[in-house]
């Protein structure tokens, strides 16, 4: 009952119901809070304050930056939902309110577009090394949806694409990327496709910003071969991973393509199925039989790993 009141106390203010409708569209800072609600730095800070503290919205550090939404699972998380779906969507201030919010969303997808207008080349160089991306993504989506996955963590998530293939499909996912550039664009890959179960983080493979067996499933998507300790990067991926939950690892087969290591900063020319069941048993984690998708000269491969049910 505390709980309730704490939470229906904190949004009854105005702009505080403002605040709760822009952070269910998308994660915002306080600079662009400020922005958007035409108020002084302090004063929104507060309004923030008071809601976190109601367990109405969550806050993470991303560098020097903070950026806040809706609490996933806090007890007033659902509070926050059925507030957000009764504000009407005809009011002039809140229509103001999304204008701007739109116009946030413009500036971040142009600064994105600059950093992969300058990056893209080498995606596009890796891909037409191996077999279409559309085969791999539909192979890994067909992998991952064998069961049904409340939370997903994609490790490495580069622009979010992970997310936008099974967002769907998935209860909820969190993208972790070291890169603040690549941040931004999967930002503003969800902001564009409106994926609200979605968000993103920054954080370090080796040092997984989560508690312990927090995921139903945890996936590297073409991440481990830039890992300089692979070992350490799936035991720290297991942490993570619920009892009986699942690992899904997508990567090349061994290659002799030293310009990849050279032109593009990978730490390991593909791995083969005994590295992976090597580093998978080291992690506490029983790899599956792996599915190999030939292209030339590069092969990718989908290796599936699950974690005991029996542990703690």
């Amino acid at each position: 009952m505390e709980v309730l009141l704490k939470g229906l106390q904190s949004i009854a203010e105005p702009t505080r119901l403002r605040v709760l409708g822009l952070c269910a569209h998308a994660e915002l800072t306080v600079s662009e809070l400020v922005q958007i609600l035409g108020q002084s730095q302090p004063r929104v800070s507060r309004h923030l304050k008071l809601l976190m503290e109601a367990g109405l919205l969550e806050r993470h550090q991303e560098g020097n930056w903070a950026y806040f939404r809706l609490s996933d699972n806090q007890p007033c998380s659902e509070l926050a939902r059925l507030v957000i779906d009764l504000i009407p969507a005809d009011d002039p201030k809140l229509a103001l309110d999304f204008q701007r919010l739109e116009n946030i969303k413009e500036e971040r997808a142009r600064k994105a577009q600059e950093y992969f207008r300058k990056n893209a080349s080498d995606w596009h160089e890796i891909r037409s090394l191996h077999i279409d991306t559309s085969s791999i993504e539909a192979a890994f989506q067909e992998t991952l949806l064998q069961e049904p996955v409340k939370e997903l963590l994609d490790i490495g998530t580069g622009t979010g694409r992970v997310l936008e293939l099974v967002s769907g499909e998935v209860g909820s996912i969190v993208g972790l990327d070291i890169s603040r550039e690549m941040l931004a664009i999967a930002r503003n890959n969800i902001d564009r496709a409106g994926l609200t179960n979605c968000q993103v983080r920054q954080g370090d493979m080796y040092q997984i910003p989560f508690g312990n067996a927090r995921f139903d499933a945890v996936c590297l998507n073409m991440v481990l071969h830039y890992a300089l300790d692979p070992r350490m990067c799936l035991r720290e991926a297991a942490r993570v991973i619920k009892p009986g939950g699942r690992l899904i690892l997508v990567d090349f087969a061994p290659h002799r393509m030293d310009s990849l290591r050279d032109d593009h900063a990978h730490h390991w020319l593909g791995f083969d199925d005994k590295q992976i069941e090597e580093f998978c048993d080291d992690a506490g984690l029983t790899l599956s039989d792996p599915e190999h998708l030939p292209g030339d000269p590069l092969t990718v491969c989908i290796w599936t790993a699950r974690r005991d049910p029996n542990t703690e």
